[in-house]
């Protein structure tokens, strides 16, 4: 479907999520590659289904038919997929299981922290924010978070250094002095000389020099290439929506394993009942199928609600504040439902490979969102005078220049906490040691 020139989409799409759909959720908030996984262990429980993996068998060949814009480069960063260890995601998903979230709220709440966290491990979502979005207390979604100290990799899932750093305590296997002693240094690093006369710094100081920084340093090497589910594209003056068709798993019923005859002979030895177990085995394929097509149509339909409510970004402006609510009281499905449909998907435009989850931002002031503040945040750090990181007040005047509003500090504060960004005091220690 496409947008003309500055044409906005406004489609009444509505309709409740049907029973086929709620009995495969998993592959709704999976992304392609858990989905392929996913439908292989249908497959090996029934012989009706029949299934086609583009993902496994030919990355170039699955992406022949992208748009031009995207098909150069996505062909070899596909390929390197194949052959990645893997990722620091994979990792924490398996991780995510009882007896640490033994239940599915724990376990949705710790999923949700997984797509807050950055390459480099650190958790960089507002807690407040995505516990509104789950429809949890802060407490609840901060207790999950909290619990990834017992994750590999240690650290991982920390707002920064220091709390990283706690992390790893946590979870080593120390004496109760030389615990309450890197505790102590791990808040003041930058003068632990002044802990030398303790009779368990050394030992503290070993511990410390242990901890990684960042916590998943030894996943620097993966490939951060995502998978999109959609492509936003322009194409003679209109906006084009596209799903990732070629990387979609292909499932059909297996017509050889149809015939009655040749069934029977292969399973009624096996099955007291053929005809019941096949008329099971043929619906349960079927719910399949329909699953399929409604999470790509589902997706679908998200990508059209974010052209729409984010045009202007996909044509070179900023990025608007845009609700989870908002959108799924438009499509008429549940605020979940959408969390499970954005959870983990990417989209692929002419500005590069974003989460979906990244375009749900909160208003500060009329049009300007929290994720533009942010952005711009995080470039004039990136440029700062290293030997005069800015302060809190100057990045404050900054932003209130660049967007014409006014805010307090402590939202600067906030902000550049939640992005992980060290105070100008600690980033200048931070510059001075190669950190």
């Amino acid at each position: 479907m496409a947008v003309a020139g500055g044409t906005r989409l406004r489609q009444s799409v509505k309709g409740k999520l049907s029973t086929t759909l709620k009995s495969w959720l998993p592959i709704l908030q999976s992304d392609l590659f858990e989905v392929e996984d996913i439908l292989k262990e249908y497959v090996k429980e029934n012989p009706f289904i029949a299934l086609q993996s583009p993902l496994s068998k030919d990355f170039s060949s699955a992406f022949r038919r992208l748009p031009q814009s995207t098909r150069a480069s996505s062909s070899d960063k596909i390929e390197q997929l194949t052959i990645a260890q893997d990722s620091l995601y994979d990792n924490l998903y398996r991780q995510i299981c009882p007896p640490l979230f033994p239940t599915e709220l724990s376990a949705m709440i710790a999923f949700d922290i997984i797509e807050g966290i950055s390459a480099e491990g650190y958790f960089q979502e507002d807690s407040e924010l995505a516990a509104k979005r789950l429809e949890v207390s802060v407490e609840e979604y901060e207790s999950v978070r909290k619990r990834f100290c017992f994750l590999e990799p240690r650290g991982v899932g920390a707002r920064d250094v220091v709390e990283s750093f706690c992390f790893q305590l946590e979870a080593s296997e120390v004496d109760n002095a030389t615990y309450e002693l890197c505790a102590q240094i791990i808040t003041k690093l930058d003068m632990h000389h002044t802990f030398r006369k303790h009779p368990k710094y050394n030992e503290a100081m070993r511990v410390i020099r242990s901890f990684k920084n960042p916590p998943a340093l030894d996943f620097a090497h993966e490939e951060s290439y995502k998978i999109p589910d959609i492509f936003i594209f322009e194409e003679d003056g209109n906006i084009i929506v596209r799903t990732n068709d070629e990387c979609y798993p292909i499932i059909t019923l297996d017509r050889n394993m149809l015939d009655q005859q040749r069934f029977d002979r292969q399973f009624a030895r096996a099955h007291n009942d053929s005809q019941a177990y096949i008329k099971s085995k043929v619906k349960e394929a079927k719910d399949l199928i329909d699953a399929l097509e409604m999470r790509k149509a589902t997706i679908k339909k998200v990508g059209l609600m974010i052209v729409d409510y984010q045009y202007d970004f996909f044509t070179g402006g900023e990025m608007k504040p845009m609700k989870l609510k908002d959108i799924a009281q438009e499509l008429g499905y549940a605020p979940s439902t959408i969390s499970r449909a954005i959870s983990n998907k990417y989209l692929e435009c002419s500005r590069g490979v974003f989460a979906i989850k990244s375009f749900f931002t909160t208003a500060i002031d009329g049009d300007v969102s929290n994720a533009s503040i942010k952005d711009f945040l995080l470039e004039i750090i990136k440029s700062e005078n290293k030997k005069k990181p800015l302060s809190d007040v100057k990045i404050l005047s900054m932003i209130e220049e660049r967007f014409g509003l006014k805010i307090v500090r402590r939202t600067i504060t906030k902000y550049r906490q939640q992005l992980n960004i060290a105070s100008s005091s600690e980033r200048k220690r931070l510059y001075e040691m190669s950190v």
